[in-house]
């Protein structure tokens, strides 16, 4: 059995097997926190657009699925979006021409039909990122 897996597993916060963001960008400090939406929005990418978390339940109730789904997608949108950047930034120099750290649309969304994803690159357009 590896030794080190004791230590370095999903469980623990302090290592690279995964990465928390919201953990890493606020040094493992509670009063460094930021929310999905604001650290978004400060890297130039359009956030949360229409339902935001407080909205989920009561979109529920209503039987609003399709809504709840649209949002998840740009949560994970804005999420894979900050984690570019973050990889961006944390390669040495030599290996960062090799990404985009979130500044060409993926294309994945460019070629969606989906309204909310063609509205969130819009918006993305809007924040000149």
């Amino acid at each position: 059995m590896d030794q080190s897996y004791k230590w370095n597993n999903y469980i623990s916060r302090f290592h690279w097997r995964h990465v928390d963001l919201m953990d890493v960008l606020s040094g493992f400090q509670g009063r460094g926190r930021i929310g999905l939406d604001q650290m978004s929005q400060l890297l130039g990418f359009p956030g949360k657009l229409g339902l935001s978390g407080e909205g989920v339940w009561d979109a529920h109730i209503q039987g609003r699925s399709e809504d709840i789904r649209n949002y998840c997608e740009t949560d994970v949108v804005n999420t894979y979006l900050i984690y570019l950047r973050f990889e961006l930034n944390a390669r040495p120099p030599d290996a960062r021409g090799a990404r985009a750290g979130g500044r060409d649309r993926p294309r994945g969304l460019a070629l969606a039909e989906r309204p909310h994803l063609r509205g969130y690159l819009d918006a993305w357009a809007k924040c000149g990122s």
